[in-house]
């Protein structure tokens, strides 16, 4: 396993343990931020169990949680992680387990290595050069201890069961009235359909690991919500792309907020799914 990645692994899994610490208490806080989404103690205590791990690497990072860097001052940037110090902190506070720790490494604009640990569900994927895994949690982590059982969820290696069903992922808090219009369109022209909802990035999950074929995204994201999910899809032989450029969607831009995306998984072209040459995904 790569340095970088086992770095990713630790850091992720740190502030894992650091939001269940949160997470099992019989009450906690909630405060609102100035876009009226959620913010914990938990949150916080996530991004600095992480951030004290990454800064190790001597690479700069990006964190929801950390403080605001200007794009004057990360322009030059070539290599940065990306982190999301809980993703989906609505089923957080709604105590639904489905919520993930993300941590990414971005260079040049691409995700090239992405960590999602699912603390509550003990679940953790990850991606590289060298492929998508997924494991349980191991009960204790230390610096080089290896995951005890991991999947390969490389196409050829993922077990694929004769299905006449297509599976579609959305989001659980954040379902648009556009998304609910793809998702009319889509079911009109394909013979069967499953639609399942989930919360944060365990959607990218699914599809990285063949158990969903599509996510469309027809509504806002950041850059720390995709990145790590991009990175293991990619890994897995999918594609996440920008709705408006139909290509892979880049990183560390001057306005962190993403727009619509698609992701699709291994085997699936995308190219059949947009259904709509006019909108622009705005």
């Amino acid at each position: 396993m790569h340095q970088l990645t086992m770095l990713a692994l630790r850091a992720a899994v740190a502030g894992s343990q650091a939001t269940m610490k949160v997470y099992n208490k019989e009450d906690f806080d909630v405060q609102l931020k100035s876009d009226h989404s959620p913010l914990t103690e938990a949150d916080i205590n996530s991004h600095f169990a992480i951030d004290n791990l990454l800064k190790t690497s001597h690479i700069p990072v990006l964190s929801e949680e950390g403080k605001s860097i200007a794009y004057e001052d990360r322009k030059e940037w070539k290599k940065l992680w990306v982190v999301d110090p809980i993703d989906g902190t609505k089923e957080f506070v709604k105590r639904s387990d489905e919520f993930t720790v993300n941590v990414a490494l971005v260079e040049d604009h691409k995700p090239v290595l992405g960590v999602i640990v699912a603390p509550a569900l003990n679940l953790v994927y990850w991606g590289d050069k060298d492929g998508a895994y997924r494991s349980e949690l191991p009960k204790k982590w230390e610096k080089q201890t290896p995951m005890e059982v991991i999947t390969d969820l490389s196409p050829e290696k993922l077990p694929h069961e004769k299905t006449i069903d297509f599976t579609v992922v959305r989001s659980l808090s954040h379902f648009s009235a556009e998304t609910k219009e793809y998702m009319d369109k889509l079911d009109a022209v394909h013979s069967s359909i499953n639609s399942l909802s989930i919360g944060s990035s365990l959607k990218m999950c699914l599809v990285a690991e063949g158990k969903a074929q599509l996510y469309p995204r027809l509504g806002p994201t950041m850059e720390w919500d995709t990145c790590a999910g991009h990175a293991i899809v990619e890994a897995a032989g999918g594609h996440l792309l920008d709705w408006k450029t139909k290509e892979p969607m880049k990183y560390n831009r001057p306005d962190l907020l993403n727009g619509w995306f698609l992701v699709a998984g291994s085997g699936i072209d995308p190219k059949h799914y947009w259904l709509d040459k006019k909108n622009k995904g705005q």
